[in-house]
């Protein structure tokens, strides 16, 4: 299946934005230039997918683009879903769920962080908030690569969760209330995509953080709460 074609944004993305251009400051040159490579691919990525269509965009298209080679493309994003996929506040997410107060309840750390993220995306990329997830619910390479990438995130939060609790991040009890959000963030965000993005995601988040802490009101127990 591919994705449906749409008009380009009436704003494009561009290159580097606030979050970005902090994050850079931070880093030394190599870094910095590495940053700047990953990003130009990104945006030609999601500029060639808007006016051509997500099948049609090929790595080569992508690297002519973005002016790299294709095997330069591929060092930085091993696929092509994973350039959709990939941003730049990944790793933040960690850092700002230890710095949470420590007797805040789990869920109540994972909203904030969630909503901050939520927030802070859609402000800076809502074209792109837009696009990646129209194209997680039309393009089924795209849901898959995307299930594997939050595997990752989801053991992070076993970490950070058992960290928090005073349990083993192997427990099953930790593990099925990472993987659960996981599962419930990945619904959440379909679920924004198929009504047309009409809703506000935030709220949809805070709502899916409701339902994970007390059910349809039966006060369901997880980890923390």
């Amino acid at each position: 299946m591919t994705a449906a074609r749409t008009s380009p944004p009436a704003h494009a993305p561009q290159p580097t934005r606030p979050r970005q251009t902090a994050h850079m400051a931070q880093l030394g040159l190599r870094e910095r230039k590495k940053l700047k490579t990953r990003i130009a691919i990104r945006e030609a990525t999601y500029r060639l997918i808007e006016e051509q269509g997500y099948e049609a965009t090929t790595v080569e298209r992508i690297a002519e683009a973005a002016e790299v080679s294709p095997s330069t493309v591929l060092r930085y994003f091993p696929t092509k879903e994973d350039i959709v996929l990939t941003d730049e506040y990944d790793p933040l997410l960690e850092e700002e769920l230890r710095a949470r107060p420590a007797d805040e309840p789990v869920v109540e750390s994972l909203r904030h962080v969630l909503r901050g993220a939520v927030g802070l995306g859609f402000t800076e990329e809502p074209e792109v908030s837009r696009l990646r997830t129209r194209l997680m619910v039309e393009v089924p390479a795209v849901r898959s690569r995307m299930l594997e990438s939050m595997s990752v995130t989801g053991r992070m939060l076993c970490r950070v969760i058992a960290e928090r609790t005073g349990r083993d991040p192997g427990e099953l009890e930790v593990r099925v209330f990472s993987m659960g959000l996981i599962g419930a963030l990945t619904e959440t965000a379909a679920y924004w995509a198929e009504h047309g993005h009409e809703d506000d995601l935030g709220e949809l988040v805070n709502r899916t953080m409701d339902m994970l802490a007390t059910g349809f009101g039966g006060g369901a127990d997880a980890p923390g709460t």
